[in-house]
Order: structure tokens, then C-alpha cells, then sequence
């Protein structure tokens, strides 16, 4: 009955694979809708059903996140990769949710503009925004809500909402951009979104400092420079090992700005490219640990990784850091240096593990609200349920 209720909403459909696993849980069927009105049909089917269904685009974040506590249906939106529109003279962008990063960065350079995400090419609009995942520029430009000025979703009955606009003045109606970012797909499916742009900047100089033996010192002169940086770095590709840090200079007479932030300093080389790990994903996936942090606690998160083995990449000045523990990974180790991170930072999330007995999200302040923000979008719990904090 179930698959019979997919099947009538003339979707394509196909059964599901081992790659098309959610943190682990297997689907049932794939649905891969071609446009919003298609996904609104299968969430109607869905909701007939009692059938709970995951979002995906990319796939490239699907194992982060709890697994989710059922998983009927993978809704696919990679035929959902349009740009609706780019309205280059307003500095804004509209597109569907199946685009990825790389595309929409190709569209947009072609009119000297970009959406500075700093998102892998590989990742799309949807999942982006889903996971709000940031990237170094983040320092500058703000993360995926803050460049975000409408929004359509579906939600969980089919029904279709919108939210914002095309303009950046726009700022009637309940934000449901704001609310969906971050929210793991757990509300609704994010169709379409709408974006502020920026220029593309006329040149670029990367400020990299090897071995930054005082970071939380070296970082706060970056970040207060008159130079201006859009994003600070540091990478650490081993406990134990020099913290790397590299400052961005963008815009008109970058590398002027660029030597005369070195001369500041008095140390690093200035080039027109960044360093091999800048902007990278961190390679060890399997284990992901995000710590949020404010910058004044650099050196004593820095420690605590240290302590636990643990290799990192982050903004130290957006106070943001990605870490993996080195070495063979046990849930009791991984669960000692959450602990340890924890007493340091505010908040520390594990994005991705495959241990079911580690505290992903640790002290929620506003989970009864996000549980009634639940209640009414999903009151029958089948958007990807138990993926996001408190078993939401």
C-alpha cells in the first residue's frame, strides 16, 4: 500500500541502495522529484503512509547528524538544479535546492558576483543550508542564515510555504529560512532559496604563517588589522604537531594590505594562492567533532584537543574549529575528549560517529522550544526523525 501511494504521485522512484544509507539506516525507496510540486506530492504520500523521509542533495554531509530513528524514503533532490533567476543588477540569486555549490559558483562568475559560502563544489544549496555549514569567510560574510533572504519549503502534509523574498529590504512574514537552517532536514524540505550576493573582489593575498606559536595572540592581531582580513585559519594536521595560520586579504590593493599585515606581524610569506588546506574539508570524516567557542578560549580548546589526540582546521577568530581524534578512534576515547572540549568551549557538537553511546549534542538551553517548533511542523515525526538534538 505504501509504495503503491509513492507510485501514484508519478515521481520516479527506485529501491534503495547501500550508498543511500542516512547515518547508517537504510531506506526503503528513493524519490527523486523534478520539481516543488513533485516533492509536495510525495510528502503528501507520505503523510498517508505514516512513511518517514529523508532529505538529501549532494550526499556529501548524509552521515552526519544522529541516525535517523526511521527511514521509509530518501527524497532525492538532485533533479531540482535550476538557477530560477539571478537578478545580477540587485546583487541577489534564486535557485533550487539541487544545485550544487560549484554550478551556482560558475553561474554567478560569469557576472563578476558569488555566494561566499566557501561550500564544497560537490555539496548543494539544500544540503548547505541544511547542515549550515560554514566555511572561512564565514569571519566577513556571516554563515548560510545570514546571506539567506527567502526560502521555499515543503512541509511534512505537502504543504508548500514561502518565506522572504528576491530583495534584500524584504523582511515580512515568519523566517523560515533562519528556522530550517541548521535544522537537518527535521522540519521540512528546503525547495528553493533565495541569496544576497557579492562581487567577486579584483585580487586576493593569503598571509601564512607555518608555525604561529602564540595562535589566540597571533589571531586577535590578525583579526583587529587594518587590513581588513575576510577570514582567518588554522590548521593542525596532528597532535602535537606547530599551528599553521593564514589570513585572507581580498579586494582593491590586496597585496599591498597583505605585506603590510606581515610587516605587523613580523612573520609569514605572502602569496596569491592559499595554502594547500585552506578551505578544505577535513579528510578524516568518519569522526567529526565541531567545537564553537569564544576566540578568548583558543588556547585552552587548542590543550584540550592536544590532550586527546586530535587533529583540527578552523576560524579561531569566528570560533569555530573542526577536530578528528588521530589514531584508532574507541567510543570511550572519543567520548573522553568531547568531555574535555566541552569544559572549554560553549557548545561542542560530533557531527559524525559511528557510536551510538556518544552525547552528540551535549546541554541544548533551548530544547523545549525547539521541541515545540517540532510538534508543529511534524507533528507525526517523519521528517528525519531523531537526527537533530534531543532526539527531534
Amino acid at each position: 500500500m505504501s509504495l503503491e501511494l509513492l507510485e501514484n504521485t508519478g515521481v520516479t522512484l527506485r529501491d534503495a541502495v547501500a550508498d543511500d544509507a542516512v547515518a547508517g539506516v537504510a531506506p526503503r525507496w528513493v524519490a527523486l522529484p523534478e520539481t516543488v510540486e513533485e516533492v509536495s506530492a510525495v510528502l503528501r504520500a507520505c503523510a498517508d503512509g505514516d512513511l518517514a523521509l529523508t532529505p538529501v542533495g549532494g550526499g556529501t554531509k548524509l552521515h552526519w547528524g544522529a541516525p535517523p530513528q526511521r527511514c521509509d524514503v530518501l527524497l532525492d533532490l538532485c533533479c531540482l538544479n535550476q538557477v530560477l533567476e539571478h537578478a545580477a543588477g540587485d546583487l541577489v540569486v534564486r535557485v533550487q535546492a539541487g544545485v550544487t555549490m560549484g554550478a551556482l559558483a560558475g553561474a554567478l562568475a560569469a557576472e563578476g558576483q558569488e555566494l561566499a559560502l566557501d561550500a564544497p563544489p560537490e555539496a548543494t544549496v539544500g544540503g548547505t543550508l541544511a547542515t549550515a555549514a560554514c566555511g572561512p569567510r564565514a569571519f566577513r560574510y556571516g554563515a548560510p542564515r545570514d546571506l539567506l533572504i527567502g526560502v521555499t519549503v515543503v512541509l511534512a502534509d505537502g504543504t508548500v510555504a514561502r518565506s522572504g523574498g528576491k530583495v534584500v529590504k524584504n523582511v515580512a512574514g515568519y523566517d523560515l529560512g533562519k528556522l530550517f537552517t541548521g535544522s537537518y532536514g527535521t522540519l521540512g524540505v528546503i525547495a528553493e532559496a533565495a541569496f544576497r550576493l557579492h562581487p567577486l573582489p579584483p585580487d586576493r593575498r593569503w598571509l601564512v604563517v607555518e608555525d604561529a606559536g602564540r595562535p589566540r595572540e597571533l589571531a586577535g592581531v590578525l583579526a583587529a588589522s587594518q587590513a581588513e582580513p575576510s577570514a582567518v585559519e588554522l590548521d593542525r594536521p596532528a597532535p602535537g604537531a606547530s599551528v599553521a595560520m593564514a589570513a585572507l586579504i581580498e579586494g582593491t590593493a590586496a597585496a599591498p594590505r597583505a605585506l603590510a599585515l606581515r610587516d605587523a606581524v613580523g612573520a609569514g610569506e605572502v602569496s596569491p594562492e592559499p595554502p594547500p588546506w585552506w578551505g578544505a574539508p577535513v579528510q578524516y570524516e568518519e569522526v567529526l567533532v565541531e567545537a564553537r567557542f569564544l576566540p578568548g578560549a583558543l588556547d585552552g580548546v587548542l590543550e584540550a584537543a592536544d590532550a586527546h589526540g586530535m587533529r583540527l582546521r578552523g576560524s579561531p577568530v569566528s570560533g569555530r574549529l573542526r577536530l578528528s581524534p588521530a589514531g584508532e578512534v574507541t567510543e570511550e576515547r572519543l567520548s573522553a575528549a568531547v568531555a574535555a572540549l566541552r569544559e572549554r568551549a560553549h557548545a561542542v557538537v560530533v557531527l559524525a560517529a559511528p557510536y551510538a553511546g556518544v552525547d552528540r549534542w551535549g546541554p541544548v538551553g533551548a530544547l523545549p522550544l525547539m521541541r515545540r517548533v517540532k510538534q508543529q511542523f511534524d507533528p507525526g515525526r517523519r521528517m528525519s526523525p531523531g537526527r537533530f538534538a534531543g532526539g527531534i
